[in-house]
């Protein structure tokens, strides 16, 4: 019962979670709250990725889901026995949460890649992105940000959102590597038996 509401309440975590990615990642196309920069595709390629909205979002939010209703004791039994029934929604859970792992792993990396590769804006010698080759040294060097002059306040706008992306994309990860550890332990450590009884096929 312990690990039941252990993995109910960590599933359950990850609905927030997704939510907040899908916010953020919408923020990102609208720099200094206009909608024209996203029309006129002058946004960081990375964006277009969709990192946020659909994988550490959308797919997220499936996942989560289909990781309550296996965890539900109510569960339609897939087999004659009870051990065997509960091994089968163990690996289940162990198969949605990698994929919860490789989802928001994705998300992660690309808000790493557009941290690092800094906004796409108008210098004075047009629009470039304008820290690519700085290999995230800008961002400890605010005083090289005056460079971009368009949209106004782009740096701080995609550094402070991919942050919070990195930051969400990666506690997912620790979400699902948990559960994974969860119910690996419940098989390894005979939480139920993984071993088919006789009779039962």
């Amino acid at each position: 019962m312990g690990s039941w509401k252990c993995g109910s309440c960590l599933s359950s975590l990850l609905i927030p979670l997704a939510l907040w990615s899908i916010i953020v990642n919408i923020l990102l196309y609208f720099p200094n709250g206009q909608a024209s920069y996203a029309s006129s595709n002058k946004l960081t390629n990375y964006v277009w990725y969709f990192e946020g909205i659909c994988f550490s979002g959308i797919m997220m939010l499936i996942v989560a889901a289909i990781l309550l209703v296996l965890e539900n004791d109510n569960n339609y039994k897939c087999c004659q026995s009870e051990n065997c029934s509960k091994k089968y929604m163990t690996l289940l859970s162990m198969i949605f949460s990698a994929l919860g792992i490789a989802f928001s792993g994705y998300c992660l990396v690309i808000s790493v890649l557009g941290l690092l590769q800094g906004p796409y804006c108008r210098t004075p010698d047009g629009w470039e992105y304008a820290f690519e080759g700085t290999a995230g040294r800008f961002l400890t060097d605010s005083s090289v940000w005056i460079q971009c002059l368009e949209p106004a306040h782009v740096v701080e706008w995609n550094i402070i959102l991919f942050s919070i992306l990195i930051a969400l994309s990666g506690l997912q990860v620790i979400v699902c590597l948990v559960r994974v550890v969860i119910q690996l332990s419940k098989i390894l450590c005979g939480t139920y038996s993984v071993i088919i009884q006789p009779g039962i096929i």
